[in-house]
């Protein structure tokens, strides 16, 4: 089985150093691509690989960088800038790449701003991921003084430079245009779209943004073609991903498999099952802002349309198990207590929604709910979900809630019922 993305790395070794990445075939990809292909034959073989948005939402990489004005006339400078603010509950798999293979990062971010001509690279760095941004850094040190980085990049005629801006640390910087926002120094509220970051992105110039593990995969699919990465996948999707998995299982951790690998594999065999004494009751698949799936959902691939046809989103492909010895409810409390506290507080609907449903839930959980908070809570679902807000927060907030209503309902009931959490 092909591991691109992991294949250098090793936790009882460390990163590979600027030479032993080279050894190891770093940088190969970014010598072809500054000697051998135009900007546009590389967007075009990641759009013909169908490469997908590994952060969550599943779009075309390529398609999303055909959008950048080129030519002599189109506006400059031009950035590109990796979102690796990973606050999503429940991932890691980015601090895996970041902290495992340094060099990988940077020599796809060279080649991604090659493609769209930027000259100005950022990585947007979650400020607990202090090993990351240490390895980072002495690995954009190694690049810059071997000609990786700067000035006319091995006589290429392109120039290009890299820095890091650790955050501050709030979810809504993993949104594109707060995290732009919050690059720009300002408070880190969404944009309204269009006009995309495309076009008028950083500083109102035309920017890329993308996740760190679909940045990582571009090397390799220009190393070994489209064809090759399109024939990782399990299913009619492409690549591979890292797959996490946390919560009541006996190896939680993460791993690079085909994509569209099932929940059943992921769980039972590379997580171990569950663990002694504890039963599967549900998971979300793609971290906290994705809804529950459940037993007769253990077969369906992760991949981003089978997900979808199964109810929920792949999202990052980090799953949290329940186990049939944790409260769903107060499961529930503690996602909504966190969604509720990093709403940048933009709308109203996410300022002051979020914080009502925490308070319903809370009564519930201390058996002093009642039957019809239950029906105002499936009402809030609504009134939050899509369309309903600036922006994807509070959706997303609903996704485990309105699940945890379809699928759990029994359980919220006895809490009214029994005028106490049952599992207390």
């Amino acid at each position: 089985m092909e591991q691109p993305l992991t294949s250098n790395i090793d936790s009882k070794r460390g990163p590979l150093d600027l030479q032993g990445y080279e050894k190891a075939g770093g940088y190969a990809a970014a010598r072809k691509v500054l000697t051998q292909m135009t900007p546009g034959e590389v967007t075009e073989l990641v759009k013909k690989a169908d490469l997908k948005g590994r952060g969550g939402a599943g779009f075309s990489a390529g398609l999303k960088w055909s959008f950048v004005p080129m030519g002599d006339d189109a506006p400059h400078p031009k950035y590109l800038v990796c979102n690796a603010d990973e606050m999503e509950p429940g991932t890691f798999k980015d601090r895996v790449l970041m902290e495992g293979d340094p060099h990988q990062l940077i020599e796809a971010m060279i080649i991604v701003a090659y493609a769209i001509q930027a000259e100005v690279g950022f990585i947007f760095l979650r400020w607990a991921y202090k090993v990351s941004e240490r390895r980072l850094r002495l690995a954009i040190q190694e690049a810059r003084a071997a000609g990786y980085l700067g000035e006319n990049i091995h006589d290429s005629g392109f120039s290009f430079d890299l820095n890091i801006h650790s955050s501050a640390g709030r979810y809504m910087c993993g949104e594109e245009t707060g995290l732009l926002n919050a690059l720009e120094g300002r408070r880190a509220t969404p944009r309204a779209k269009p006009p995309f970051p495309q076009i008028s992105g950083l500083w109102g110039k035309p920017t890329i943004v993308q996740n760190v593990e679909t940045l990582c995969n571009v090397p390799h699919i220009i190393n070994h073609g489209a064809e090759w990465f399109q024939g990782l996948g399990k299913t009619d999707e492409s690549g591979t991903k890292l797959y996490g998995v946390s919560g009541r299982v006996k190896r939680p951790g993460c791993w690079e498999l085909p994509m569209g690998t099932t929940i059943r594999e992921l769980i039972e065999e590379h997580a171990g099952g569950m663990q002694d004494g504890h039963a599967f009751r549900g998971v979300l698949p793609g971290g906290a802002s994705t809804d529950f799936l459940v037993e007769q959902h253990l077969d369906v691939p992760m991949d981003y349309g089978s997900i979808q046809k199964a109810g929920s989103r792949m999202g990052t492909g980090t799953m949290i198990v329940l186990d049939d010895q944790h409260c769903p409810v107060a499961m529930s409390v503690n996602l909504q207590v966190f969604f509720a506290r990093e709403s940048c507080g933009w709308c109203t609907p996410c300022r002051d929604g979020l914080p009502w449903i925490v308070q319903l839930l809370q009564s519930i959980e201390d058996g002093e709910g009642k039957a019809s908070d239950l029906e105002l809570l499936s009402m809030h679902t609504k009134y939050l979900g899509p369309g309903h807000t600036f922006c994807a927060l509070a959706p997303g907030a609903m996704e485990p809630l309105q699940s945890a209503l379809k699928y759990f309902k029994s359980d919220f009931e006895r809490h009214v019922t029994e005028k106490k959490c049952p599992w207390n």
